[in-house]
């Protein structure tokens, strides 16, 4: 990843891209190798029903959400107005906030666990470390954490033409994300590099990462 400044504001960037190409995101996606249910049943496994779950890039609430939403309380975070409206149509029984994650007003100790897949490589990386250590502070003691991060170079990019619209990516490096999770006193329960073919970008590795507080 290129490690040169982004200059527009990043997160106008991702909220207005993701606006864009909803619908075309979700395609797309439907075509893309991922291993998400089978990481969201081993988180499922290792939560009581009725947990309280907070799912960071919730997008339009499929798999993730969806999944989860069938045992637990579930709240959905997102940028895009337009992956909240349609995350609200695909799974009513959860709840969705459209929202910066930053400015989330999260009780300390009131969340089994988060997830955020698809979620940091969005995020300013001057923001990363300060968005971990908030969410450590968020999960109830033995909290679970479910997230991917980028697994390449450290930087910032923006392609201007990512499914048709601008995205902005992000990433502190593929050997920065354990240390911290350490740092902050999130232990890593499983972990795994995994390499995903995305239709028309070739094949992208990402860290897997499941940690408990």
């Amino acid at each position: 990843m290129a490690g040169r400044a982004v200059a527009r504001d990043p997160k106008q960037i991702v909220a207005r891209g993701y606006d864009a190409i909803a619908l075309r995101y979700a395609e797309w996606v439907g075509r893309v190798s991922s291993p998400a249910i089978e990481w969201l049943r081993d988180l499922d496994a290792r939560l009581p029903d009725g947990a309280d779950v907070l799912e960071l890039g919730c997008g339009r609430g499929v798999p993730g959400t969806r999944h989860l939403a069938k045992r637990h309380r579930v709240t959905g975070v997102d940028i895009s107005a337009v992956q909240i409206e349609l995350a609200r149509h695909h799974v009513p029984e959860a709840s969705f906030v459209h929202a910066d994650a930053l400015e989330l007003e999260v009780a300390p100790g009131s969340v089994d666990a988060v997830v955020a897949l698809s979620f940091f490589g969005h995020v300013p990386v001057g923001e990363q470390r300060e968005l971990i250590g908030r969410i450590a502070l968020w999960l109830r003691d033995g909290g679970l954490l479910l997230a991917t991060f980028g697994a390449g170079e450290p930087g910032e990019e923006v392609d201007e033409d990512w499914l048709g619209a601008p995205m902005f990516f992000a990433s502190l490096g593929g050997d920065s994300y354990l240390p911290l999770l350490h740092e902050v006193g999130l232990m890593p329960l499983r972990e795994e590099v995994v390499v995903q073919h995305e239709p028309g970008h070739g094949d992208v590795a990402f860290h897997w990462v499941l940690a408990r507080a």
